[in-house]
């Protein structure tokens, strides 16, 4: 059977596990992880396999893939990714989703935590794309930025956030405007310097090169 991302969508067992996930983020703290997320992830991720010359039931997969792939937070933060993945695997498997399908979606949620990440396919370097470069102040729950660790304050200083695809001169660029009266460059690299380099490596197996832009300058 093929699932369609309307139908994940619209699954309301999925909207309540992505519901609970971000409950559970909220309560330790961390920063907003519920539709709004998720559903960038989902086309961003999509419009990156789209740039590069994905057929349409890839990029569909990659849209899946980006919508469910922060499930495994309502187990736990630590080691997010597998449980999550697990999740998937049940859920789409219970939707009747072609296996290899089916392992596609799972083999990239699986894939996309930092620690554990690497874009074993082209479904899993667009969800790395699309959901380490997701930086931006909606993001940060509140305004007090007494308040804020550095990980609300580097998110709440960025005041605008575009990822740019140019396929055709194979480079994939982030360009952040950072408040620095807020946080400095330099607080963005001690906490996000992982991310980048993980999106570098999967950019480069879509046959691309990744860039960071950062108030006009280029840094990586």
């Amino acid at each position: 059977m093929q699932i369609t991302p309307e139908m994940i969508r619209n699954n309301e067992d999925i909207r309540v596990y992505i519901a609970c996930a971000d409950e559970s983020m909220k309560a330790m703290g961390f920063t907003e992880h519920s539709f709004a997320h998720v559903t960038k992830v989902a086309e961003e991720a999509k419009r990156i396999l789209n740039a590069f010359g994905a057929d349409q039931r890839t990029q569909e997969l990659g849209w899946i893939a980006g919508y469910m792939h922060d499930i495994g937070n309502v187990v736990n933060r630590t080691d997010h990714a597998q449980s999550g993945a697990l999740m998937t695997f049940r859920i789409l498997d219970k939707l009747g989703m072609d296996a290899k399908e089916c392992a596609m979606v799972v083999t990239a949620i699986g894939n996309h935590d930092e620690s554990t990440a690497y874009p074993v396919n082209a479904v899993a370097a667009a969800l790395i794309l699309a959901d380490k470069t997701d930086v931006r102040r909606s993001r940060v729950r509140g305004s007090d930025t007494h308040e804020f660790d550095i990980h609300d304050r580097v998110n709440y200083a960025v005041t605008t956030s575009r990822l740019d695809i140019n396929a055709p001169e194979k480079k994939i660029t982030l360009h952040l405007t950072i408040d620095d009266q807020i946080s400095s460059v330099a607080d963005y690299f001690e906490i996000f310097l992982g991310r980048m380099l993980l999106s570098r490596k999967a950019a480069r197996r879509l046959g691309a090169e990744f860039s960071l832009q950062i108030n006009g300058q280029i840094l990586m």
